[in-house]
């Protein structure tokens, strides 16, 4: 999702709403492996790619629908068993589980946030974050605990979302959080390396690791 943040955080700044579908699963042969993200905006613009072309108009259409109907988040699996296989399907002979949901920059509302966090939380993702001051993020997660989110499942929340950098401004912030994301990522500790020992570079780890 790194390489089209860029433009999701000029939609954002733009009150642009759009509809993002993200890889969730991946079984067998794929492309482009899970996290990896597509987006369509309400003029029909797009950014990102998921499977290297195989499903990208499937995706388009599905993301088209949500960001002009309103809809309600979904996970959708394309693959080669589908019935129209070269259609819509992966030629590569694997299969996606994408998630596609609704961004809407201008509505930030706890009616909003508490289905999709309980959803995105129940998915198999590897990060989870949300926005919002600490008096947000303790309102957020005393309204999760009423809706029955477990405990095991809100520790997986990373709320407010980002590293301590001192971040202020939109561009700072979006550093942080990307940052955050990364460090998850590789498992690293957020410390500056000045106060950490051995090597810098750590070998990449196996992706069912991560």
């Amino acid at each position: 999702m790194l390489n089209i943040a860029d433009t999701l955080h000029r939609w954002c700044r733009e009150a642009r709403p759009f509809a993002l579908a993200t890889v969730v699963g991946v079984h067998g042969s794929a492309p482009l492996p899970v996290g990896t993200s597509v987006a369509v905006d309400e003029d029909g613009d797009a950014v990102g790619s998921i499977s290297g072309g195989c499903v990208e108009g499937a995706v388009y259409e599905l993301c088209r629908q949500m960001v002009r109907d309103l809809g309600t988040p979904r996970r959708a699996r394309f693959g080669y068993s589908d019935d129209d296989a070269f259609a819509v399907g992966l030629t590569c002979g694997g299969e996606l589980d994408v998630f596609v949901q609704r961004i809407d920059p201008a509505a930030h509302d706890a009616k909003f946030d508490i289905p999709l966090l309980r959803l995105a939380l129940d998915l198999p993702v590897a990060y989870v974050g949300a926005m919002g001051s600490r008096r947000t993020h303790d309102e957020r997660m005393r309204r999760l605990r009423e809706e029955g989110v477990t405990g095991d499942r809100l520790a997986r929340l990373r709320s407010p979302i980002g590293l301590d950098l001192g971040a202020s401004t939109p561009e700072e912030t979006a550093v942080s959080i990307t940052a955050e994301i990364i460090a998850h990522a590789h498992h690293g500790t957020g410390r500056p390396l000045t106060r950490t020992t051995g090597p810098i570079h750590r070998p990449p780890e196996p992706a069912s690791r991560r």
